[in-house]
């Protein structure tokens, strides 16, 4: 192979501009050749086991194969083409089956019991101790103990999960691309913001047309919901995003039904009820029958008012219209409810986007943040990325200390798929008396800059951004020892605390005042727009409530209790479940399932894990609480939240590690009051 492949011992700075399709698959395979020949190697290891030749070599065994398929996977997601499709997948289920095998490997198994009945395992204490018994437990649950058959079944049984929610990611992403709308005349605009048809005007000028240009990417789809006052035409759009990737050539529904089928069968190939079960068994949670009595606590609490506030609606569209007026269609909730809460409120939330700017918010939330934990965020140019719109910044302590550094794509691309997260490229470690750092990406699909403008976010998209940045923090901040509990590499039901607790910082008066200026006058946010803006905040909060717990509801009932002979199409069998969550009758066609990325665009992904995204609500509702208490930017709370939370990765109990941060268990109340659900 020529050394000078850049998937090959990738630097810190990633060399993007460099990477091409034809890379891939020679750098895979040798990096695939030196995995294995570390993992035999630290197998037939001779000697006495130690934790440097055992556990340590195990935490570091992949981690070259893990940048490089790490970059790989991002560049297919970010910056798609079809050779690079294909170099993906074609080295995909090979990377798939090495990672599976690993803990099916006798001799390595056999080489960390052996260490695990050493008096210096028996001695090893804090995170080393959690690293040895979290790797025996989950080797176990990866199939371990299988004999040689059972071995051989679950490697077949990964392979083919990789396979297929690959393959239902790509048709996401393709059957979203497919659709687009034109409108041609002005008036056929009505209701829409200016923000918004300034965006389709461009984005029709970019395919050499005129008009006006939709397509069903969030910005875009959003604003035809909320605003357009054409019933058709948002009907029309309505129904094309809720059957995207059902198509003859793209249909998921069979990959959705394959997928549950492979991740059932792997479940009970693992001494396992269910793969609900499976996967929570590490988790806060613990057994699927718990997070579905959360779920269903939180149901309970919430489904009264949220009755309450869909006869609300449907009597406000009959005050406008008469009380012949048709019931509220599932293409008209977003609309008329926008329009109930102006009357309420008189707040518009397209009134907020001239104040937050892409580039103001940055820089405020960059200055919340070092007030709260003393970093330092800095902008560096001309740093190779994967599309010019890309920003790269450098992360510093109070003390100078080079934290590591991070990439920022927040703009849609027909390249690129939809939604926002934060993923991790390099997770750092201990390198002689401190940290090697660590290295990390935030993207997202936020409302882009237009010409002779900057990107005008909604206060949604400024919780978004808010929101990655701190899974981002977790990363940035971790102080963990052992690379496999570092970072965001925590329980699932816990990860998503760091992020949705920065969401409480926009809506707050001071620390808005921070990321909200006028773009043109540099104004802060008016004082009676902030006060519409906090009394419409619970507006319709249990629908809100409700929408989240359907998903989790259909994550869960998928993973537990369908079964096919009985139930036929999990995708209809989501609908009818989505049907009692949902404020306005579904369409017989709907297929919301059959894009649900969270669930099935990977192996395991949020698989038996939505629930989670509630779990964690209750947790930074609470924690949030001890900032409300002594001071919205409390050096001191966040340097406690810092030591206890961020730092700290998987190294402690999620439980113990929220108890010393709160001095308590987390209260569910705080959740219910900031819903207004109390």
């Amino acid at each position: 192979m020529n050394d000078n492949n850049p998937l090959w011992a990738i630097p810190f700075r990633i060399p993007f501009d460099r990477i091409r399709a034809a890379d891939v698959q020679p750098a895979v395979t040798r990096l695939l050749q030196e995995s294995r020949a570390r993992l035999a190697a630290l197998a037939d290891a001779t000697g006495s086991r130690t934790y440097a030749n055992t556990l340590d070599a195990l935490d570091t065994l992949t981690e070259p194969l893990d940048l490089a398929m790490g970059v790989v996977r991002h560049l297919e997601a970010v910056a798609t083409y079809p050779e690079l499709r294909a170099a993906h997948n074609a080295v995909e289920p090979e990377v798939s089956a090495f990672y599976s095998g690993i803990p099916l490997d006798a001799g390595l198994w056999n080489a960390l019991k052996t260490y695990a009945a050493t008096s210096d395992a028996a001695a090893l204490t804090g995170e080393r101790w959690r690293f040895l018994t979290k790797t025996m437990d989950s080797f176990r649950r990866h199939g371990a103990d299988l004999d040689a058959e059972g071995k051989k079944k679950l490697e077949a049984i990964d392979v083919e999960l990789a396979r297929t929610t690959t393959r239902f990611s790509e048709n996401v992403l393709d059957s979203t691309n497919a659709f687009d709308l034109y409108i041609d005349n002005e008036e056929g605009l009505a209701g829409l913001p200016p923000s918004a048809r300034a965006a389709a005007r461009e984005s029709a000028a970019r395919k050499g047309r005129e008009g006006w240009r939709f397509t069903l990417q969030g910005p875009d789809y959003v604003a035809l919901m909320t605003y357009l006052d054409d019933a058709g035409v948002r009907e029309k759009v309505y129904r094309a995003f809720a059957v995207r990737s059902t198509e003859t050539e793209r249909d998921n529904r069979p990959l959705v039904a394959r997928i549950l089928e492979l991740r059932a069968e792997r479940a009970r190939l693992l001494g396992f009820a269910n793969f609900a079960d499976l996967m929570l068994e590490d988790r806060m949670a613990h057994t699927g029958a718990r997070a579905m009595e959360f779920l269903q606590d939180l149901k309970r609490k919430t489904e009264v008012r949220f009755r309450q506030e869909n006869e609300e609606l449907d009597r406000y569209r009959q005050s406008l219209e008469g009380p012949r007026a048709a019931p509220v269609a599932a293409w008209d909730v977003a609309y008329y409810a926008e329009k109930q809460r102006a009357a309420l409120y008189d707040f518009d939330e397209e009134a907020l986007r001239p104040y937050f700017p892409m580039e103001r918010v940055v820089e405020g939330l960059f200055e919340l943040v070092q007030r709260l934990y003393g970093i330092r965020v800095t902008p560096e140019a001309d740093v190779p990325a994967w599309d010019p719109a890309v920003r790269y910044y450098n992360v510093h302590d109070a003390d100078g200390t080079f934290l590591g550094a991070f990439y920022a794509d927040w703009h849609p691309r027909e390249n690129k798929r939809g939604g926002a997260w934060m993923d991790a490229f390099v997770t750092g470690g201990p390198a002689g008396t401190g940290f090697r750092p660590h290295l990390g990406l935030i993207c997202g699909n936020l409302t882009p800059p237009l010409e002779g403008r900057p990107a005008l976010l909604t206060h949604r998209e400024v919780e978004t951004v808010f929101h990655e940045f701190g899974h981002l923090l977790h990363h940035l901040l971790s102080r963990v020892g052992v690379r496999s509990l570092a970072g965001t590499g925590v329980a699932w039901d816990f990860v998503e605390l760091p992020s949705q607790i920065m969401e409480n910082w926009c809506w707050e008066r001071k620390s808005l005042d921070l990321v909200a200026r006028h773009y043109e006058t540099g104004q802060p946010l008016p004082e009676e727009l902030f006060a519409k803006m906090k009394r419409a905040r619970t507006f319709r909060a249990a629908n809100a409530q409700m929408r989240q717990l359907g998903f989790g509801f259909i994550d869960l009932l998928l993973h537990m209790r369908f079964d096919p002979a009985r139930d036929g199409d999990p995708v209809a069998y989501a609908r009818h479940i989505l049907a009692e969550f949902s404020p306005a009758p579904l369409p017989a066609d709907h297929a919301m399932a059959a894009s649900f990325t969270h669930l099935f665009g990977s192996p395991v992904g949020y698989g038996a894990g939505y629930y989670s995204y509630k779990w964690a609500e209750v947790l930074d509702a609470d924690a949030f609480s001890r900032f409300l208490a002594e001071g919205l930017f409390s050096a001191r709370v966040g340097a406690e939240f810092r030591a206890h939370i961020l730092s700290k990765g998987d190294s402690e109990d999620p439980a113990e590690l929220y108890r010393r941060f709160m001095g308590r268990d987390p209260d569910p109340r705080a959740l219910l009051a900031r819903s207004g659900l109390v």
